[in-house]
């Protein structure tokens, strides 16, 4: 057999070379689940990142297995939505009743959840020796100081936040009539801050209201409110946006909402969001899967513009109790309504996976 040259040996082992170290290596399969390992299942707070809550009613907690378990799973923050406010935990002068509060901090405590404390101080909800009371300025005073203090104080280092004041402006951009403004003037507000703040300073305290979406008027009063608070050094941390709304609010409106809030450079806590699909109260309404997408692209939109302002800001989303078998919709307003995640069943909507779609 005929030798080949040296030199032209060379060039084609070189070459061969070349060639094997310009081809790519082939992708390396994904590593498969171990057979019987079923995938990560989807939940709203492992999907979502922020801290995602619901306002619970602490009877429904404690009595109906699918709803406890439904909280448990879905929310990693709990708003009691009745427990705290003065009727239920200060019926009299001199008695606190802790028992449903004191539950809802064990729950949260014994599941790795956060409670936000709602509400100390608030025009409705109040016990019949508040509204009979007799007294001057200063027993007024020495009342309110010591509702807040009492409160703040059982649950130091157990409720990380409070909403403080709660619906203090009136949908007209003035301050609403209340008992605290009559007997205490139009400073109550800042005071209740400075109060809370004495009991817990590690509290986040925040100014709570509804309306927000709806325009200018209520939504810059509220935030004249915040900012004289804040320019004057009063201790509020965070700006609590209720976000009852409806399906017909035009994004802009709620995205001016969130936006306008976050402008403040406070935290921003969409505090008790649902969205109602009945607003013209129409007994014979069936949630039609359209409706059920129209709602699924609102609580999407939400999200997501919630989702855009500055993380260090993002309190976190709140819905007001859990699913449509619990909101207090349908009863306020004597009418058939669909305004939560959840269906009566506790059976996941089309809003849930708006939800997280908001995110992605």
């Amino acid at each position: 057999m005929k030798k080949l040259p040296l030199l032209f040996c060379l060039i084609l082992i070189f070459g061969q070379l070349a060639c094997s170290k310009g081809k790519e290596e082939p992708p390396k399969p994904e590593p498969k689940p171990e057979p019987g390992q079923p995938a990560e299942e989807v939940t709203l707070q492992k999907s979502l990142p922020f801290p995602i809550g619901a306002a619970v009613n602490i009877s429904l907690l404690k009595n109906r297995t699918a709803y406890r378990e439904l909280v448990i799973k879905e929310f990693n923050s709990l708003t009691p939505e009745s427990a705290m406010k003065a009727g239920v935990i200060h019926p009299q002068e001199n008695t606190y009743s802790w028992t449903d509060a004191d539950y809802l901090v064990s729950f949260a405590k014994e599941n790795n959840k956060r409670v936000h404390g709602h509400t100390l101080i608030w025009y409705k909800s109040l016990p019949s020796w508040i509204t009979n009371f007799q007294g001057d300025a200063a027993a007024w005073e020495t009342l309110f100081k010591s509702h807040i203090q009492t409160i703040v104080a059982h649950f130091k280092g157990k409720v990380v936040s409070w909403d403080v004041v709660n619906e203090a402006i009136a949908d007209d951009g003035t301050m609403r009539s209340s008992i605290w403004l009559e007997k205490l003037g139009p400073d109550y507000i800042a005071r209740a801050f400075q109060y809370a703040h004495e009991a817990d300073p590690e509290a986040l305290l925040f100014y709570n209201d509804y309306g927000h979406e709806y325009g200018p008027t209520k939504r810059g009063a509220i935030l004249n409110l915040v900012n004289n608070l804040k320019s004057r050094n009063i201790p509020i941390h965070g700006i609590g946006l209720q976000m009852h709304t409806r399906y017909t609010m035009p994004d802009n409106n709620l995205a001016s909402a969130i936006n306008t809030a976050a402008q403040t450079g406070l935290k921003v806590h969409i505090a008790e969001l649902d969205i109602a699909m009945n607003p013209d109260n129409i007994q014979n309404l069936t949630f039609s899967p359209a409706l059920a997408e129209q709602q699924s692209q609102k609580y999407k939109f939400i999200v997501k513009t919630f989702n855009n302002i500055p993380k260090s800001q993002q309190f976190g989303i709140t819905t007001w109790n859990v699913s449509d078998a619990d909101s207090w919709i349908p009863g306020n307003y004597d009418r058939p309504d669909w305004p939560l995640p959840f269906d009566s069943n506790y059976a996941k909507k089309p809003a849930y996976q708006g939800i997280i779609d908001g995110v992605k």
